[in-house]
């Protein structure tokens, strides 16, 4: 099976209320059995824009991590995030 992945790239403009996002989006990465491949640290924009944070998330399959983001509980941390940050937000299929 392949597996799937949510890719974003993030400008936060509020970084308490963004640790607050992370902090509830961390509960539904669990529940959908997502680990974080990379979020924040060192990046360099080799081509065309991106946000200054960049978050990917690997699940078992495609299908998780589209559950993943639409859950219950990704859409109540996503609340939190509203007011913090502009995201563009991915889901890929891995090859």
């Amino acid at each position: 099976m392949k597996k799937g992945y949510i890719i974003a790239s993030v400008n936060v403009s509020d970084p308490e209320a963004y640790s607050t996002y992370a902090q509830a989006s961390a509960i539904a990465l669990k529940a959908n059995q997502g680990i974080a491949l990379a979020k924040g640290g060192q990046q360099q924009i080799l081509e065309g824009m991106a946000g200054a944070r960049s978050v990917i998330l690997e699940f078992p399959s495609y299908a998780l991590a589209v559950a993943y983001y639409q859950s219950i509980e990704y859409q109540t941390a996503k609340g939190h995030r509203l007011n913090a940050a502009v995201a563009n937000i991915i889901a890929v299929e891995g090859s």
